[in-house]
């Protein structure tokens, strides 16, 4: 087996990568996906762009691919307490690729289980309850999604001691999937036995709800959400393997048309010992996704977080941000080619980029004791991360990459970003293709990401 083919099926873009493991050559294309038409033509157009930079008919001995097509994986996170179970079913739901529309705490109501209907969910993650905790919460919960008329998968990851009671709710048990309690007990995660439950329904179900079903004669599997497959890659290259080394801690930027996701790769523990942990443990892998802030169908989003006095610094240098942001909201596929549209595009990847880095990163909190002051640590510290690497089109095709990705760095203090770290940048969009590759050979997906991810030249000047 050496040659592969590596598939991203995007809501936007179908992107491909060619590897010969052999001889370890590399092509990459992509082409504009056609999820509303037929899929199939976006990805026989990207299999035309390859052999015509092959300058030969490819052939493949493997077909392996990802997908966030037709808006990704959407769930809906269910949980008990907000700052406890909720938050560990939200980082359950986006360790495993997908985008979590919608959140609830405390009983559903009858209005909840409209919004669900009216967000068209793909999966509802149902959580609540340490191992032996509440029970009461969880089954009101449990009841009201079993007597509605969702057809939507639901995975309980909740108070085993309900387990048996769960599964008498649901006459359909097909839909019904049960896993560990994601919170076993108090700020102890537990989320790999429901990640890969997502992924299980993500496999048999959902990708073929996105049109995947279309294609699935001429490629061998679709395996990952393309965020999980993203995350696979980035926590590769940041641990490495016995034969490959890794690049340590480092952060991944990833900015899209609808979201900005980072990843960290770090256990961001507090650096001082007057600093305590307050919360829910960190994984060393941690994604978020800020379904707010991307370029284009939330660039009103990110324009909304820009204080009213820059709003008017801008218009008097000739630039109306809201006005430029409907016309990317209104026009999903708007590709910049003036200067003007691309120093907008510029201007608003920064702020997208600094917000969700803000949401991601860890804070500081100072309380008093009888012995002093002492600080609460919420989140991670990645003050010392000395790697950022950019991904997504407005960072890979900017003149101005640099900048917008320094907009990730802090000063220290209480905000606990990182300091003065060096950048790179993804120029090839490798990073799901590797994650796909890493299920088959670690060594050289990791190997192909420290060939190609770019650096920064130390001498190169800021800008």
């Amino acid at each position: 087996m050496n040659n592969i083919l590596l598939v991203d099926f995007g809501s936007t873009f179908t992107k491909a990568t060619y590897i010969n493991i052999k001889e370890e050559i590399l092509l990459t294309a992509q082409s504009y996906s056609t999820v509303e038409e037929d899929i199939r033509i976006g990805y026989q157009n990207v299999l035309a762009s390859l052999n015509k930079k092959a300058k030969k008919t490819l052939t493949f001995d493997k077909v392996i691919a990802c997908s966030s097509a037709a808006g990704g994986l959407k769930m809906a996170a269910i949980g008990l307490v907000p700052e406890l179970t909720v938050e560990a079913a939200k980082r359950t739901c986006m360790g495993a690729g997908a985008k979590v529309d919608l959140v609830f705490s405390y009983k559903l109501i009858k209005r909840d289980i409209e919004k669900i209907k009216e967000n068209k969910i793909d999966i509802i993650l149902l959580s609540g309850g340490t191992d032996g905790g509440n029970k009461e919460v969880v089954l009101h919960n449990a009841k009201l999604l079993a007597e509605s008329s969702l057809d939507i998968p639901i995975i309980y990851a909740g108070n085993r001691d309900l387990q048996d009671e769960i599964v008498s709710l649901f006459p359909n048990k097909n839909d019904l999937y049960i896993c560990e309690n994601i919170m076993k007990h108090i700020n102890t995660l537990s989320f790999d036995d429901a990640k890969e439950k997502i992924r299980e329904v993500f496999l048999k179900k959902i990708i073929f709800a996105k049109g995947i079903k279309k294609i699935e004669t001429e490629i061998d599997r679709v395996i990952f959400p393309t965020p999980e497959a993203v995350l696979n890659a980035a926590t590769l290259l940041s641990l490495g393997t016995v034969e490959e080394e890794g690049l340590g801690d480092l952060i991944l930027v990833d900015v899209g048309g609808a979201t900005t996701d980072i990843y960290s790769m770090n256990y961001g523990l507090p650096k001082k010992v007057e600093i305590v942990m307050k919360g829910l443990e960190e994984p060393y892998s941690k994604r978020t996704v800020e379904g707010d802030f991307g370029m284009r169908y939330s660039a009103l989003g990110v324009v909304s977080k820009i204080s009213e006095k820059e709003i008017k610094e801008y218009l008097k240098s000739g630039i109306d941000l809201v006005k430029e942001a409907k016309k990317r909201v209104s026009n999903p596929s708007f590709i910049p080619i003036s200067e003007y549209d691309k120093l907008v595009d510029n201007i608003i990847a920064k702020y997208a980029v600094s917000e969700a880095v803000k949401r991601h990163v860890g804070k500081i909190e100072p309380y008093y004791t009888s012995m002093g002051m002492m600080y609460y640590q919420i989140g991670k510290n990645l003050q010392d991360v000395k790697l950022v690497i950019g991904t997504g089109g407005v960072i890979v095709n900017s003149s101005d990459k640099w900048s917008i990705l320094e907009s990730v760095a802090g000063e220290g203090g209480i905000d606990l970003r990182p300091v003065n770290p060096e950048f790179a940048v993804d120029e090839r969009y490798l990073l799901s293709s590797m994650g796909l590759l890493a299920t088959l050979d670690k060594n050289l997906a990791l190997r192909l990401m420290k060939k190609y991810i770019v650096k920064r030249d130390i001498n190169e000047t800021k800008k």
